[in-house]
């Protein structure tokens, strides 16, 4: 079993196995990533009917996302793989988008009245992922993600949608097939943080 989290957007964890979402959890709370995700990993387990002696592996969500959400994402899997004694392999958010929706342009939200985008043909990402402003997204194939629905002028006919973590098991599945061995879990922030450095420095 594959344990799956991402929390770039809604919080959200899925329970994989061969291909198979066993039990899975989400809520949109952009405030309450740390409050949840602990409780949504017991009640996934528990729903399966699993012990976290039966995961196998973690796949986690690494953006872009705003930091503090996404942060909580990676601390705790990572603290969950070293305590459970499994691998722990990051992926792009966006890809879990893009993975079900084929040839599209995955839109997040950045703030500051940015977006985060990337390209998807057929399913894998030809382009991106990167921070702009709407008006400033080359966009091709349908529009879809949370972050293009807040901006209908520049994406008229957007399709809302979060990363879905039971996608990003596919993602990582496919990636291993195709001889890919580095799954990276530093955070796809895009851009600095708000603070930084040191006053005067």
């Amino acid at each position: 079993m594959i344990l799956a989290i991402d929390t770039s957007a809604a919080v959200a964890v899925a329970l994989v196995r061969d291909g198979e979402t066993l039990a899975s959890r989400s809520a949109f709370a952009p405030r309450g990533h740390a409050e949840l995700l602990a409780g949504m990993v017991e009640e996934v387990l528990a729903h399966a009917g699993a012990s976290r002696g039966g995961v196998a592996s973690i796949v986690v969500g690494t953006g872009p996302a705003p930091f503090t959400g996404l942060r909580v994402g990676l601390v705790t899997a990572r603290t969950l793989g070293f305590a459970w004694g499994v691998p722990v392999r990051g992926a792009c958010s966006l890809d879990a988008v893009g993975a079900i929706h084929g040839d599209a342009t995955v839109v997040a939200d950045a703030r500051r009245k940015e977006v985060y985008w990337a390209r998807y043909e057929g399913g894998v990402r030809v382009d991106g992922p990167a921070v702009a402003a709407p008006v400033d997204v080359p966009v091709a194939g349908n529009v879809v993600g949370r972050g293009a629905t807040l901006y209908p002028e520049e994406f008229p006919g957007a399709i809302a949608a979060d990363p879905d973590p039971a996608a990003l098991v596919g993602v990582v599945e496919s990636a291993l097939a195709a001889g890919e061995t580095d799954f990276p879990l530093e955070p796809l922030y895009l851009r600095r943080p708000d603070v930084h450095g040191v006053p005067g420095a």
